[in-house]
């Protein structure tokens, strides 16, 4: 294996996780996460706020 990619996300489920079987009997599942982020406007003082959305599969 030439190297293993770490990747954390902390947020929100957007639906109930879909798995699948691939033709060798290996479980595939697939998710929506929601992470955000929050801050204040130095402009105006404003609070703000922005959701991004990851599709994940993990393969097991």
């Amino acid at each position: 294996m030439a190297g293993i990619n770490k990747v954390i996300l902390v947020g929100n489920l957007g639906a109930k996780p879909e798995v699948k079987y691939a033709s060798n009997g290996n479980a595939i599942a697939n998710l929506s996460v929601a992470t955000s982020e929050s801050w204040t406007d130095k402009n105006t003082g404003q609070k703000q706020e922005k959701t991004e959305w990851h599709r994940v599969s993990v393969f097991g």
